[in-house]
């Protein structure tokens, strides 16, 4: 596997479209690539920005949230939320490189990455064209920010081993290799998370992603997620955290 970052010029709200931005940037793209572009980047071009000090952040939080705990929980005042069916802090709103404003996430990030995809497929004449918008997480119990995939199209998300034998024939249970997420991780590790100004990846040299040459359905995006509800490993914790009601509408519970 091989990451390509692209250095681009400070983007505002109101600048180019993604599209033109990819335009002036990203010049090449081979048979069999994987562009990954910072979730960030794809929402100020999208103008999916709120001036800091137009809205109470609380609010803004609660606003993009399905679900969200108060920042009063935690000692550093951060509210955890699930946006997207992703858990995430503060609903992925950021300050940081927003000059003056709070950045949303995308708007539709699925449709987004499906836009994208399709015009670079367009674009370039491939067939195999994968893309995943990105963002920054933390994990429990670890210091530090881990790239995390907010949407992708054009592969598959998840190599299923379930079924399957290991090496000495016992079947895996429930092993499940998230490509997407090893993706954005290994994008996001380049892309950096300060004032590089390299928020697109060219990722090449990808043997073990399965490319499709459309966007994922319905089936294979509930594949990837799942629902609060659902059989999360880390139920235990999330069913049982004092979740308040957001107030972005969604299809999940």
């Amino acid at each position: 596997m091989i990451v390509k970052t692209i250095k681009i010029h400070k983007i505002v709200a109101g600048g180019p479209t993604i599209f033109e931005l990819l335009d002036k940037y990203l010049t090449a793209l081979e048979e069999g690539s994987v562009v990954a572009i910072a979730s960030k980047i794809v929402a100020i071009c999208e103008g999916n920005v709120v001036a800091i000090g137009s809205i109470d952040k609380e609010e803004l939080i609660k606003k993009e949230s399905e679900h969200y705990l108060p920042g009063s929980l935690s000692k550093y005042g951060i509210s955890f939320s699930i946006t997207k069916n992703t858990l995430i802090p503060m609903a992925g709103i950021d300050e940081s490189n927003g000059n003056g404003n709070y950045i949303l996430w995308p708007k539709e990030p699925q449709q987004s990455a499906n836009e994208i995809r399709q015009y670079l497929a367009k674009r370039f004449g491939l067939k195999k064209v994968g893309v995943i918008i990105t963002d920054s997480s933390v994990m429990p119990l670890r210091y530090g920010t881990v790239g995390i995939v907010v949407a992708h199209s054009g592969f598959l998300a998840a190599n299923d081993y379930r079924g399957k034998p290991d090496l000495f024939g016992r079947p895996f249970k429930v092993s499940i290799s998230s490509v997407a997420g090893g993706l954005a991780a290994a994008a996001a590790l380049q892309m950096g998370e300060g004032a590089e100004q390299t928020p697109i990846a060219v990722i090449e040299d990808l043997p073990f992603v399965q490319f499709q040459s459309r966007d994922p359905n319905k089936k294979e995006l509930a594949a990837f997620y799942i629902s609060i509800c659902g059989d999360d490993l880390f139920a235990p914790f999330l069913q049982n955290a004092p979740w308040q009601k957001g107030k972005r509408l969604s299809t999940k519970e």
